[in-house]
C-alpha cells in the first residue's frame, strides 16, 4: 500500500509532464497523466522525449525470434486401389502462407513403372526424400538386376522415414502401385514411417475433405446399395470431383490436378484444371 501511495505522489509531483511507462516489443512508450484540470492543457500533452523512442527490439525490449526448419507448402494427394489398377492424384499448387508460389508443381514422383509416390508438405523435404529414394532404387536395381516391387518400395519408404524420426521429413506421403499379383496397392504413411495397406489414402491440406467422401464412395460405408467394382475410368472421374470439392474449401488446393493411372502396362497421366483463385 505504501508503494502504491508513493507511486501516486510521484505521478502527482510530475503532474503529467512525464508519462507512465508502457513496455512492449516495440520498445518504450508512455501515457500522459494529469490529476487536475489545470494540467489538462497543451503543456500536459508534451510527453517525455524518451517516451517517443522506439528501440525496435535492439536493446531495451528484445523481440522473441524463432526459427523453424519446416515450411508447409500445402497441397493434397489422393490414391485409390482397384482390382488391377491404382489411381494416384495430386494438385499442382505450391503455396506459402497466403501466397501462391507456383501453379504448376507436381507432387507425384514415379519410382518405378508400376509405383508412384505422392507427397504433400514441405517442398524442400519432399525433394530430399525423393532424391534419397531414387538413390536407393538405383542401388537395388544395380545389385539385383531388376526393379523393386511395390511392397518392397513401401517397406523401403517406411524405413527411410523412420531413420529420420528424430528430425522427420515434413512430408505426408501416399504410395500407389501394382503388386506382384497384378492387384492395385495403396499404402498410407505417417511422418515417421508407420504405414499400412489400405483401399485408399489421402494426405495434405485437403485430406479432411477427401477422406469422408472416399469412405462413402470407395469403401462403401453406411450404404444400403450393393457394392460393385469400379473401373479405372469411373475412379478417375470420382477423383476429379473430389479435388473440385476440396478446392472449394481449401485455399492450398487448386489450379490443376495431376492424375496417374497405374496398370501392369505402365503409367498413364492426365491433367484436369481446377479453379485458380
Amino acid at each position: 500500500m505504501a508503494s502504491l501511495m508513493s507511486a501516486q505522489q510521484a505521478v502527482k509531483a510530475r503532474n503529467g509532464q512525464f508519462a507512465l511507462p508502457v513496455h512492449s516489443s516495440e520498445g518504450s512508450a508512455g501515457i500522459p497523466v494529469a490529476f487536475d484540470a489545470a494540467a489538462a492543457g497543451p503543456s500536459s500533452a508534451a510527453a517525455d522525449p524518451r517516451s517517443d523512442h522506439i528501440d525496435h527490439g535492439v536493446t531495451q525490449a528484445p523481440y522473441e525470434r524463432r526459427f523453424s526448419p519446416y515450411e508447409f507448402n500445402g497441397g493434397t494427394t489422393l490414391a485409390i486401389s482397384g482390382p488391377d489398377y491404382a489411381v494416384v492424384a495430386a494438385d499442382t499448387r505450391l503455396s506459402s502462407g497466403y501466397e501462391i508460389l507456383s501453379r504448376n508443381v507436381t507432387k507425384l514422383h514415379p519410382l518405378t513403372d508400376k509405383c508412384v509416390l505422392g507427397s504433400a508438405g514441405c517442398k524442400t523435404d519432399i525433394d530430399q526424400l525423393r532424391s534419397v529414394l531414387d538413390i536407393k532404387m538405383k542401388v537395388y536395381e544395380h545389385n539385383h538386376r531388376k526393379p523393386m516391387s511395390t511392397p518392397s518400395v513401401a517397406q523401403m519408404l517406411g524405413n527411410t522415414l523412420y531413420y529420420k524420426r528424430f528430425f522427420p521429413y515434413y512430408s505426408f506421403n501416399v504410395l500407389a502401385g501394382i503388386d506382384s499379383e497384378g492387384k492395385g496397392a495403396v499404402y498410407s504413411y505417417d511422418a515417421i514411417g508407420s504405414f499400412e495397406r489400405t483401399p485408399f489414402s489421402a494426405s495434405g491440406s485437403g485430406q479432411s475433405f477427401l477422406i469422408p467422401l472416399m469412405d462413402n464412395v470407395i469403401s462403401h460405408k453406411n450404404r444400403n446399395d450393393e457394392k460393385r467394382q469400379l473401373p479405372s475410368d469411373e475412379v478417375v472421374e470420382i477423383v476429379k470431383d473430389a479435388f473440385v470439392t476440396a478446392g472449394e474449401r481449401d485455399i492450398y488446393t487448386g489450379d490443376a490436378v495431376e492424375i496417374m493411372v497405374i496398370t501392369k502396362d505402365g503409367i498413364k497421366t492426365e491433367t484436369f484444371k481446377l479453379k485458380a483463385d
